[in-house]
């Protein structure tokens, strides 16, 4: 949910001063678009990964104060609820092995992890949504004491008069959450890429327009309460978690704090940021006497705006600011290899997209890519979706098309040929089989039962075991 704050009380002042600094600030990154004043560095990518602690029956053990104490890793922090946590893997420039380097990494932080928490009797689950999580876990109680939390969630509370969650998938479940903390069912794969600034806009909506295919390769969300839902429940959940809205508004185009965004870049990536100043409200008023080059203000202000695909902006170790953009639609799991290998693909299709003469976003309206997105949500690998050719078909069978592409863009990239052939070889093998995270889950309760915990308890087992989901026996 973003960078940590220090206060979680607001007076009208402070929005009135924290204004004028977004306003100041905005104005110094519009000059800095213009003049392309961004590091122009190779290509370099990251992983976020939120996942979940459970007790010996896989339900969630709010415990993460006590074990982010014992584990003492700077690359693990807490994530909004007490059962959450976060991995972070350092950033790496994409190419040679930069892949399996990744994966190296992002390892041997997940075994650390795992350990930790069986030494404390609990264990670790990636999965979009736990199957055994409950309502009654989703409430201020179980909040990460942190002042960020606090501070967002009375300040949505203040925004949003009526709050109702309404899902209709294979079923439906309609239920009144009381605060935001209803938002930590649902955990992610965040991948980053840090650009050239001069093909940042190609990269962005590149990115919008391969979110649909993505959240349905990578779908592992069908259960929440014990309903089934959608392929990719994450999507509405946390779309209407901070919203309190159904999710039909945002499809029709009105602008919501969680959201597929509201158009494809045009001229540069400061449109987004002229949006988050015209269209969004100040969430998080925190004044900081930091250098307006260090644009504090408005990095907190985008903190707090979660568009599916978000452009950031960092700075490198000499001071230099860089342009990322955050792909968000992957759910966490079902294993390392799986996730590495959607991201490998995530890289490869951006970059293809992103350098073709023909841009993508030329062949595809904007309104039509996002539909596209809800629909593959919704879905998942059987989903029918429009692909860049203008025809209908299921996500399956463009993602097949779309594998050469990603193959090109990896090759392009100078990553290892023998980790491309296996990270896309495993995405391949996932299509073939049609089975992803939420495909098995089902299966599993079509063979098994409704049995939340022995549902997730097989999982994790599956999961610890390492094998790639489309291999996965029920």
């Amino acid at each position: 949910m973003g960078e940590e704050i220090t206060r979680c009380q607001f007076e009208k002042q402070d929005f009135i001063l924290f204004q004028q600094h977004l306003e100041q600030e905005s104005d110094l990154l519009k000059h800095w678009f213009g003049q392309g004043s961004f590091a122009a560095v190779p290509e370099v990518g990251g992983f976020e990964l939120e996942a979940w602690l459970v007790d010996p029956k896989g339900y969630p053990a709010p415990i993460n104060e006590a074990y982010l104490a014992q584990l003492a890793d700077p690359l693990v922090v807490p994530e909004l609820a007490k059962f959450n946590i976060e991995l972070n893997t350092l950033p790496r420039t994409l190419g040679n092995d930069a892949l399996q380097e990744m994966h190296r990494g992002l390892t041997k932080t997940w075994n650390h992890c795992c350990q930790t928490a069986q030494s404390m009797g609990a264990d670790l689950v990636m999965i979009g949504i736990l199957p055994t999580v409950d309502p009654e876990d989703l409430t201020y109680a179980n909040m990460t004491p942190s002042d960020r939390y606090r501070a967002l969630n009375e300040q949505i509370l203040r925004q949003t008069s009526t709050r109702r969650l309404l899902i209709q998938g294979r079923d439906e479940l309609c239920c009144l959450p009381p605060d935001v903390t209803i938002e930590s069912a649902a955990t992610s794969f965040q991948i980053h890429l840090q650009v050239k600034p001069e093909q940042a806009v190609r990269f962005y909506n590149a990115s919008q327009i391969i979110s649909a295919p993505l959240v349905a390769l990578a779908a592992n969300s069908p259960y929440l309460f014990g309903y089934d839902l959608w392929a990719e429940t994450r999507i509405p959940l946390f779309e209407q978690a901070l919203a309190g809205t159904n999710l039909e508004e945002t499809v029709t185009g009105q602008v919501q704090r969680v959201s597929f965004g509201s158009g494809y870049a045009q001229e540069s990536l400061w449109e987004c940021f002229q949006e988050n100043l015209d269209r969004y409200e100040v969430l998080l008023p925190v004044i900081s006497a930091e250098d307006p080059q260090r644009l504090r203000h408005l990095r907190l202000h985008n903190g707090t705006i979660w568009r599916w695909t978000r452009p950031l902006i960092g700075f490198d170790e000499s001071g230099t600011p860089h342009v990322r953009i955050e792909q968000r639609v992957t759910a966490a799991g079902p294993t390392l290899i799986d996730m590495i290998a959607n991201a490998a693909l995530f890289y490869g299709l951006v970059y293809a997209l992103a350098t073709d003469p023909q841009p993508p976003e030329d062949r595809l309206p904007f309104r039509v890519a996002r539909n596209n997105f809800y629909q593959a949500a919704r879905g998942g690998l059987e989903a029918e979706i429009i692909g860049l050719t203008g025809t209908t078909q299921k996500v399956r069978e463009c993602l097949a098309e779309l594998l050469p592409l990603a193959h090109q863009g990896l090759q392009a990239l100078n990553l290892n040929p023998n980790d491309i052939d296996q990270y896309l070889g495993i995405i391949e093998a996932r299509l073939a089989k049609g089975q992803n995270g939420a495909v098995w889950q089902r299966a599993f309760v079509a063979r098994h039962g409704p049995d939340r915990s022995q549902l997730t308890l097989a999982y994790k087992e599956r999961q610890h075991h390492g094998d790639p989901v489309h291999t996965w026996d029920l």
